[in-house]
């Protein structure tokens, strides 16, 4: 499994890397939850493990923006809160289990395998809302603070796209295998093309942008 782990501490960060890493797990370690909600808006993450305590985002708000973000891997808090109080904030937040510190490398190796094991549940989702943004998948229309914007069928897929994954960077390449099923650089300007026109209906209209472009990197979407 790919996993984003969110520990403050250095000396147990690095203790945990290596236990899951020597069953096979890529881990990769951040230091604070600002940082671990970047990572994870960029990245393609199985689980996350995140400390409860941390500077800067503390582990139930960064549990709650990955909810939030519609980020749907699974969630492990680790934390020296042990209270059954504790434990349902952090259930509640979203996380699916709750590790007490200190705890045994074997106990948590346990309960990824346990999570990993669940079978997932498939939600059907007919909607897709970024800020003012909305999107019915059945009815296929689009709205932006109430007002219809119609769109051809390829700028449907693209705003699709951009919103099934709000505020994640998507570059070229990736759209152009999501969207157009090409798996090579055509040497064209269609990404460019399309992504212009859907601006031109969902924001200038209107006085925030929401569809902005990262110059070298790609494209994003956010509320």
């Amino acid at each position: 499994m790919r996993i984003l782990l969110a520990e403050d501490d250095r000396e147990t960060g690095e203790w945990i890397r290596k236990g899951l890493a020597g069953e096979g797990h890529v881990v990769d370690h951040v230091l604070n939850g600002r940082e671990a909600l970047a990572q994870a808006m960029s990245g393609d993450y199985d689980m996350f493990i995140v400390d409860r305590m941390m500077p800067g985002l503390d582990g139930l708000s960064l549990v709650k923006s990955l909810c939030s973000a519609r980020i749907e891997a699974p969630v492990i808090l680790l934390t020296a809160l042990g209270s059954v109080n504790d434990k349902v904030d952090g259930l509640g937040a979203g996380a699916e289990d709750y590790v007490v510190k200190p705890f045994a490398m074997a106990e948590l190796s346990a309960r990824i395998a346990a999570i990993a094991r669940r079978p997932k549940e498939r939600k059907e989702v007919t909607e897709l809302t970024v800020g003012p943004l909305h999107l019915d998948l059945i009815t296929r229309a689009v709205t932006r603070d109430g007002q219809r914007i119609d769109l051809q069928p390829r700028e449907f897929l693209l705003l699709r796209h951009f919103m099934e994954r709000p505020g994640r960077v998507q570059t070229r390449a990736m759209l152009l295998d999501a969207v157009w099923g090409i798996h090579f650089d055509p040497k064209t300007s269609v990404v460019e093309t399309h992504t212009s026109r859907l601006r031109a209906k969902i924001d200038k209209p209107f006085d925030k942008p929401l569809l902005k472009t990262l110059h070298g990197v790609g494209y994003v979407l956010e509320p």
